[in-house]
């Protein structure tokens, strides 16, 4: 029922291991950070970067997709305002940053007649 001091000091050089040990036990953690980053991290800041340079790019005549899933053509660009034609006679303007996709003029796919 009661443990002796030999015991105690037995089991307690049996838990304090090198740090080999700490370094095996740490390496799966390290090899899944690694794997998230490049499967799931890098392609997002990748995706993040190209839509934040095509915002910027935008020019008259370009395609936009807004984030509220407004699909319209551009008809004039400010600093951080485009408008945008939904329909005929229907303008509406937006800022830039909500632009959630830009398609370039004469960038779409021909009709397959």
């Amino acid at each position: 029922m009661f443990a002796t001091p030999a015991y105690a000091q037995a089991a307690g050089a049996a838990q304090s291991g090198s740090t080999a040990g700490a370094i095996v036990s740490l390496l799966p953690l390290v090899l899944i950070f690694v794997v998230f980053y490049f499967l799931m991290i890098r392609p997002q800041q990748k995706r993040m970067k190209d839509l934040q340079n095509a915002v910027q790019g935008v020019k008259k005549g370009d395609t936009v997709v807004t984030a509220g899933g407004l699909i319209g053509k551009v008809t004039k660009v400010d600093e951080t305002e485009v408008e945008i034609e939904l329909g005929t006679n229907v303008k509406v303007r937006a800022i830039k940053s909500t632009l959630a996709e830009v398609r370039p003029l004469g960038g779409g796919k021909p009709a397959n007649d």
